[in-house]
């Protein structure tokens, strides 16, 4: 067997190299800033392979980048958050797997997008204002979004205050909150059909290349002072939610 017969349909093996870079870089972007790099990963895949191919393959991928990432700073975790958005995540998306049709994605794509800026930039939906409870909504909401639109990390992140919980904590929760999503959101995906199997190898690799951007963001989080990080979070909050809106009236 050789190298080819590993690429999966409707790739080369020029693209297949150029995803598993990226995905070593998004992965280091997400674990160095807290979020991000998910959404540049699914921008990327869609240019490359068609909408039906899209969801599961960055779904399983970045299960794996974020699983990697929430092992590594495991002792950071908020398992109060996590637990309400496990629960609310497994509702959402059997309701989704069962209509697997809803709003059109450009409404979708635009209320995601006001709502990420409204979350930032409005004080009375700062997460330290949400009850614990919330995150059973913030889990079951966004968690049927991501079946329909891929990354609702901004989305969950809107939700997690570095102010509230700090960076690493923050990190660490965003990570294990999205690996409950996409692992949820893999399964929902097999029970519809799509055949994982001949993804294999390059998800595999692409997952690996995920955990080494990991190691190297986590270098770069150690270093980042405390009012620096929350700066770039709220920039790239603002810039993913624009982007969003953008995609919505524009396409």
């Amino acid at each position: 067997m050789n190298i080819v017969e590993l690429i999966p349909p409707d790739l080369t093996v020029l693209s297949t190299t150029g995803l598993v870079l990226l995905s070593f870089l998004t992965s280091a972007l997400t674990a160095a800033v807290g979020i991000g790099g998910g959404l540049v990963f699914l921008a990327a895949l869609a240019s490359f392979l068609p909408p039906l191919v899209v969801l599961p393959v960055h779904g399983v991928v970045q299960f794996g980048s974020n699983g990697g990432r929430a092992s590594l700073m495991y002792e950071h975790i908020d398992w109060s958050v996590t637990g309400y958005f496990l629960l609310g995540s497994i509702l959402g998306v059997i309701v989704a797997g069962r209509v697997f049709v809803a709003l059109p994605v450009e409404v979708l794509r635009g209320l995601l997008g006001f709502f990420v800026l409204y979350s930032v930039w409005t004080p009375k939906l700062r997460p330290s204002s949400i009850p614990l409870p919330g995150f059973l909504g913030v889990g079951a909401v966004t968690s049927f979004a991501s079946l329909f639109v891929g990354g609702t990390g901004p989305l969950v992140s809107a939700f997690l205050s570095p102010e509230h919980l700090g960076r690493k904590k923050l990190v660490a929760t965003h990570a294990i909150c999205m690996t409950v999503q996409h692992g949820l959101k893999g399964v929902i995906f097999g029970f519809l059909g799509f055949q994982f199997l001949p993804w294999l190898p390059a998800l595999l690799v692409m997952i690996l290349s995920g955990f080494l951007g990991t190691l190297t963001g986590r270098r770069i989080l150690h270093r980042l002072p405390e009012k620096l990080f929350t700066q770039l979070f709220r920039a790239i909050l603002t810039v993913l939610g624009v982007r969003l809106l953008l995609l919505a009236f524009i396409g």
